[in-house]
């Protein structure tokens, strides 16, 4: 018996899952969680075979998640499940200890085959995301980069951006444009949405 924990924000979808899964026999759901920051205490207390993580979750992504169940509990096999097929979220979810990544439109046989792969400890990826990822390429920013893109979404200034990351005000603004200039971006709001758009943030 495989046995697996759920990390999806959306009850309806997140049950569904589970007596998808459980109806195949092989699989026992011993964990669900709709927050993302719910996943590690819940991994630690029923020890799964497989988490199963959506990425965008309140709380913490999945991608963090993934990293915290990689450090804390490394038995413990991690498969992605979303509805957000972004190469460089792809490339960021196998950086962070992902085994696996499929969307949310593959088919009930699809989920069950990529779920006892990933137990075995085997490589799932979805393969038009994988073909898109080579094609892609790596993400050209710098983690900082990333960090200050990621604040300038919110709409902050410069001033809170060095504030909360504990940079300089021209320290921030180098690394602003830098990064506006990697991805031939007009400035850094339009630089922020195509980061976002290809899964880099």
């Amino acid at each position: 018996m495989i046995r697996i924990l759920i990390a999806e924000d959306q009850s309806l979808i997140r049950a569904a899952i589970g007596q998808l899964l459980e109806a195949q026999g092989e699989f026992q759901v011993v964990a669900e969680v709709g927050r993302g920051d719910q996943v590690l205490a819940a991994a630690l207390e029923t020890r799964p075979d497989v988490a199963l993580l959506d990425i965008e979750m309140p709380g913490e992504d999945g991608i963090k998640c993934a990293a915290q169940l990689r450090d804390h509990l490394p038995d413990c096999r991690i498969l992605i499940l979303t509805v957000f097929g972004r190469p460089g979220y792809l490339q960021r979810a196998l950086e962070n200890g992902a085994l696996g990544f499929i969307l949310k439109d593959s088919s009930p046989q699809q989920l069950a085959r990529a779920v006892r792969q990933t137990a075995a400890g085997e490589r799932v990826v979805d393969p038009k995301l994988a073909v898109l990822a080579i094609a892609e390429g790596a993400s050209p920013l710098t983690v900082r980069e990333r960090d200050v893109l990621s604040l300038s979404l919110t709409g902050v200034g410069v001033g809170d951006i060095a504030r909360k990351l504990n940079l300089g005000e021209g320290t921030v603004r180098n690394y602003l444009s830098t990064a506006i200039q990697k991805l031939n971006a007009r400035n850094r709001t339009e630089a922020a949405m195509v980061a976002s758009e290809k899964g880099w943030l």
